[in-house]
């Protein structure tokens, strides 16, 4: 008999598993605890919207104080949960108390990882992960300061949009080849690279960071080729660690994230991850929004006892400039693909398939094909090779022709 739950962490991940052990009829206590005394928020506009339009956390509540009064949750915001008693069942507050549990989620997610290099502690070296530390990041653009950004993924390469569509002068910095490289492939890395540069951005690559200079506060950036760069504003985007040590203490298996089955259970039965702390068997550690999302309800199903929804397919999008990208499915770099629409004028998709078998999709504001072509890799089927390597054919055609053959052969 499960009398009560408790879900650490108050991001996507963590609401979305109170709210369906709700909906899934779950009568226990369940209680929330949060680290960040704001109402749990979404965070993907956090480098777009609210670096943009100045926006505050009531703007994008991920649900209104309403739901959880309804749901019954008790959420405790500004509290640290600081140790999994699974000897008694419980977890440690910061203050002491003792939350009992019959069943934890842990959805701690992570937090920005560290450059380690001298000048770091310098006043105007930002990372970006809450809404302060988007709030610090917009005071400095609202006054057109001078900003470097150190790393070119997605979280770099928003927030360099937004300082350049705010009128600051950019710099983005980034050790590979192509910003978005890693995710995008060449290709595509590189006409989205171009707008950047059409758009104000100056883009610094194959070269890494050597220290920040400054005095109380950072002045520039020096580069391991010899040459600065001037910054009143240091945004560090070089990935995420995910926050394992609630994990490890009890002696749950941790690798680079804490370990689960496809269902969320960790090594110990009361115990249960999701969003980006969570290491899911088969598939690993994925920062996606929606497999955040959806993980939550997962381990919620898991907990109960009941069916588990089917894994998600994994999406991501990106809004830089006027410029709508979206990733879906698992493309890999040595996969056949197929061109649709206009990429000089940024406006296409790349279908990628192995043999006749969709397997992803990389869309710049088309997203109209990316919807067909995640039921296309859902469904596995042989597609007419024809109408796959043939630019002029829809995407949406293509998901009905295969239907139709699918249908047809039953």
């Amino acid at each position: 008999m499960i009398d009560s739950c408790v879900v650490i962490g108050a991001g996507i991940a963590g609401v979305n598993a109170a709210e369906a052990l709700r909906e899934k009829g779950f009568e226990g206590t369940v209680t929330m605890i949060g680290a960040e005394h704001h109402q749990p928020y979404d965070r993907p506009p956090l480098s777009k919207k609210f670096l943009l339009d100045n926006g505050t956390p009531p703007d994008f509540p991920l649900r209104p104080q309403t739901f959880y009064d309804d749901c019954r949750i008790d959420l405790r915001l500004g509290a640290e949960s600081t140790k999994l008693d699974v000897s008694s069942g419980a977890v440690v507050l910061d203050d002491g108390t003792h939350v009992h549990a019959d069943k934890v989620v842990l959805a701690t997610g992570g937090r920005p990882r560290r450059l380690g290099l001298p000048g770091c502690e310098l006043v105007g070296v930002h990372s970006l992960r809450t809404v302060d530390d988007a709030a610090a990041i917009r005071g400095h653009l609202d006054r057109g300061s001078a900003v470097a950004v150190i790393g070119g993924g997605f979280i770099g390469t928003e927030v360099a949009a937004a300082a350049a569509a705010v009128g600051c002068p950019v710099t983005l910095i980034e050790t590979e080849r192509l910003p978005m490289q890693r995710a995008l492939g060449t290709e595509v890395a590189s006409l989205l690279s171009r707008a950047h540069r059409q758009r104000g951005v100056i883009l610094r690559t194959g070269v890494g960071v050597d220290r920040l200079t400054g005095r109380g506060s950072v002045t520039g950036v020096e580069l391991t080729d010899g040459s600065h760069i001037p910054a009143e504003l240091v945004v560090v985007g070089v990935g995420m660690v995910p926050n394992v040590e609630l994990a490890a203490a009890a002696g749950l298996v941790v690798s680079e994230g804490v370990r689960t089955d496809q269902y969320g259970r960790t090594s110990h039965p009361a115990i249960f991850a999701a969003g980006d702390v969570a290491e899911q068997a088969g598939i690993g550690r994925l920062e996606h929004w929606q497999q955040a999302r959806d993980g939550g309800g997962r381990v919620a199903h898991a907990i109960l006892g009941q069916p588990s929804p089917e894994t998600p397919m994994p999406w991501f999008w990106s809004d830089q400039f006027d410029l709508n990208i979206q990733l879906a499915g698992t493309p890999s770099p040595s996969d056949s693909k197929c061109w649709r629409g206009d990429p000089d004028a940024l406006k296409f998709s790349v279908l990628y398939h192995q043999g006749r078998h969709v397997t992803g999709i990389i869309a710049v504001n088309r997203g109209k094909d990316v919807r067909p072509a995640i039921e296309l890799i859902k469904l596995g089927s042989v597609v007419d090779s024809d109408l796959l390597d043939d630019p002029a054919t829809p995407v949406r055609a293509i998901l009905k022709a295969t239907r139709g053959s699918v249908a047809g052969s039953t």
